[in-house]
């Protein structure tokens, strides 16, 4: 790839994706891998994926970028900070694709809600997407996103940090962005 910008040549090329063999090729051929739902709890099954992609490139750049999208909702009240991420989520992983072919729901599936996982997408399929983003478990949430009062927030970037994310793609308003900004991951 070459990009037709013009004045700079070390533009880097991101490649977003969730399965094993894309995250793979993701280390192989791009700077860098934007993850969506990525669980630092669960970075172990990820740089099995990224090795098989350096290897497959001879090696690991100097640099890679690991930048997961993170849902990040700042307050007092961590229920209510959950329960802004779960509609997307039951979106994501009860409704995008059809049943037995999406791709979030299989990422759900491998963090170990296969239970939950199904019952999300039988709800949002069967149009009752207010009963889906209910079921979608709070642990869940915990694991891919960022929600609560600031100093849980802190806490919680240490497992991040330790899980090989380089960067951070905040998605959310203008006070989660600042906060990240304050916390510097």
């Amino acid at each position: 790839m070459r990009s037709i910008l013009h004045g700079r040549a070390d533009l880097p090329i991101y490649l977003a994706a969730v399965g094993p063999k894309n995250v793979a090729l993701a280390a192989e051929i791009a700077d860098g891998w934007i993850p969506i739902f990525f669980s630092a709890r669960r970075a172990g099954m990820f740089r099995e994926w990224l090795a098989e992609g350096f290897k497959a490139r001879g090696g690991a750049p100097a640099r890679f970028d690991v930048m997961p999208m993170v849902a990040v909702v700042v307050g007092d009240d961590v229920a209510a900070c959950r329960a802004v991420v779960k509609p997307r989520l039951a979106l994501y992983v009860g409704g995008m694709g059809a049943r037995g072919r999406n791709f979030y729901n299989d990422i759900a599936r491998r963090y170990g809600y296969e239970d939950a996982a199904k019952r999300v997408q039988d709800l949002f399929l069967g149009g009752r997407r207010d009963e889906a983003a209910a079921a979608v478990p709070d642990a869940l949430v915990d694991e891919v996103a960022l929600c609560g009062p600031v100093a849980h927030i802190r806490e919680q970037l240490a497992e991040w940090k330790s899980s090989g994310v380089t960067t951070i793609m905040v998605s959310g308003d203008t006070t989660a962005v600042r906060t990240m900004a304050e916390l510097g991951l």
